[in-house]
């Protein structure tokens, strides 16, 4: 049998928390959780299912993500989020799957989500493969805000879906996207990204139209037509802050240079 172990990285998340600890029994072979600095009891929670827990200031997704790995007692691991849940065909594939010898070193899965109030199963959300369970030597973690791992070669895929409970209503949502758009226009400019204003005009509606037409976001209702409605706008904020970030930068060259 392969030893798993599941790891979380976590900030005041006592309410999502049992759940997918619950869910994990069974397919964990340990917990390490690690601790951004919460305000609530995430980490008393956490060590009531027996997690090892341990405490780090937040950095960013894969710094963090990557240091709890780093913790872990064995070779492969499972990163999952405290808004997930293990779907009862996804954890018999994984209790299955630690039966037998892997043929890959990357496992991916389906993640399916819950929003206002619905499964999502089209507007691009769906299967939205999640690459999650992998040997800690073969692969890592890179981007700041939404991360994403890194290794050579095929992933292998397992059966079921991850259950995704990631916005409770549409002001959170419309709060996600604002601080999303934040992040990666920052990122961007630190890239040396400085075309804007065409993108900004192109692509906020291209991206509507790939969610809402090629994604299939209508047979979501509108539900569909919302997501379609704010991927346009987090394309659109996207750009207008990065038109900002480097229209003040070149204001403070300017001051400089006087």
């Amino acid at each position: 049998m392969i030893p798993l172990s599941v790891c979380f990285v976590v900030q005041n998340e006592q309410d999502n928390l049992p759940r997918i600890l619950q869910s994990a029994q069974g397919i964990a072979d340990e917990i390490v959780v690690v601790d951004g600095g919460s305000a609530d009891r995430t980490p008393e929670i956490a060590r009531e299912y027996g997690a090892r827990v341990f405490q780090r200031p937040y950095t960013d997704q894969s710094d963090q993500k990557n240091y709890a790995v780093s913790l872990a007692a064995n070779d492969w691991v499972f990163v999952l989020d405290a808004d997930e849940e293990l779907s009862a065909e996804l954890k018999k594939s994984v209790q299955q799957w630690k039966q037998d010898t892997p043929r890959f070193d990357v496992y991916e899965m389906a993640r399916l989500t819950w929003y206002l109030g619905a499964w999502i199963h089209h507007s691009r959300w769906y299967p939205d493969w999640q690459r999650r369970i992998y040997r800690r030597d073969r692969a890592n973690y890179s981007g700041a805000m939404h991360s994403g791992l890194r290794f050579a070669g095929q992933a292998g895929r397992l059966k079921g879906d991850l259950l995704h409970f990631t916005i409770r209503n549409f002001a959170e949502h419309e709060a996600k996207v604002d601080m999303y758009t934040t992040v990666v226009a920052r990122e961007m400019f630190q890239q040396g990204r400085r075309d804007w204003r065409a993108a900004l005009w192109i692509a906020t509606p291209w991206a509507w139209f790939r969610y809402f037409i090629l994604g299939a976001g209508f047979l979501d209702g509108y539900r569909g037509a919302l997501i379609a409605q704010m991927a346009a706008r987090g394309v659109r904020l996207k750009f207008q802050k990065l038109g900002k970030l480097i229209n003040a930068d070149k204001q403070t060259k300017s001051r400089g240079a006087a």
